[in-house]
């Protein structure tokens, strides 16, 4: 029996809360303890494109990045517990142990 802390990150608020609430109700349907969730500060990248490649230096083009991150702390749980959930595509999930 381990304390693994998880890091949930995804570039969609809304699709990580999701999977927040469905790794919630999987936890909660073992009886493990759990803490959280704990959110994170949103990492913003802006990027800045020229749109003319040769003559109109003035003209660009800015890209914003969003990373949402969430933290939970699951006490008392085995390592192959947290491998069944299934999470939807751009949902990056890393556990490590406390």
């Amino acid at each position: 029996m381990l304390n693994y802390k998880i890091k949930i990150k995804a570039f969609d608020g809304y699709i990580l809360n999701l999977s927040v609430i469905k790794i919630l109700n999987y936890i909660s349907k073992q009886n493990i303890k759990v803490n959280g969730p704990i959110t994170l500060p949103t990492k913003k990248k802006i990027y800045t494109i020229l749109r003319s490649p040769h003559v109109h230096k003035k003209s660009r083009e800015q890209f914003q990045w969003f990373i949402h991150k969430r933290v939970l702390v699951v006490y008392n749980v085995t390592s192959n517990c947290l491998k069944q959930i299934e999470l939807p595509s751009g949902v990056k999930l890393e556990k490590t142990k406390c």
